[in-house]
């Protein structure tokens, strides 16, 4: 059974990304400001270990559609040409299947690199779906905060490392509401000036 993992980076108040989502600012209000240690120059030693070890190759990856694009409802032009391709360019930096959890189906959208995203409209078949696919190498929930708590109900993460930043939101999207009976334990921490990077096992 493949390890599965997730990662997020979270405000001090519990949000993954702020108020106001929208297509021109995805993260909603100060969402931007918790990627702060990955996305800035130079980055600390730390942030840096941080980066590599996300980017690390992965046997496949299960997204909420909300972090593949920004297009709500029924699949169509989100800028005036083709279908929306996601948010990483003609080269996104998985290279692996990537399921994609939507209500509104998809035909599988291919992409350099060796990354396909293919559409599943349940967790659970999207879950199923990577694990296959994955074989003996690690599953990772990427986000958003929905995906990540559909797969703590479903009880299948293992671990997750979470980039608690020094910003306050005041709202946004949560990954643990609802979850009052999870129990997390930490096994890792490590800090910089912009983030403190916490590695936490399901207790």
């Amino acid at each position: 059974m493949p390890k599965v993992t997730a990662h997020l980076s979270i405000s001090l108040d519990g949000y993954v990304a702020g108020p106001d989502q929208s297509q021109e600012n995805p993260l909603g209000i100060g969402g931007l400001d918790l990627h702060r240690w990955h996305i800035d120059e130079p980055q600390h030693e730390v942030d840096a270990a941080m980066t590599e070890r996300i980017l690390a190759p992965r046997g496949a990856y299960v997204m909420g559609r909300n972090m593949y694009g920004p297009v709500r409802g029924e699949w169509g032009d989100a800028s005036g040409g083709e279908m929306w391709r996601g948010w990483w360019g003609d080269e996104p930096p998985y290279h692996c299947p990537v399921f994609v959890l939507t209500h509104h189906p998809h035909d599988p959208v291919e992409m350099e690199g060796g990354t396909t995203f293919h559409f599943v409209t349940s967790f659970d078949e999207a879950m199923q779906r990577a694990l296959d696919a994955a074989g003996d190498d690690t599953v990772t929930i990427a986000g958003g905060a929905s995906a990540v708590r559909q797969g703590f109900e479903a009880g299948v993460i293992d671990e997750i490392m979470l980039n608690h930043a020094p910003v306050v939101l005041g709202s946004g999207e949560s990954p643990f509401a609802g979850l009052g009976d999870l129990r997390l334990e930490p096994i890792e921490v490590h800090a910089s000036p912009l983030a403190t990077h916490v590695v936490y096992r399901r207790a």
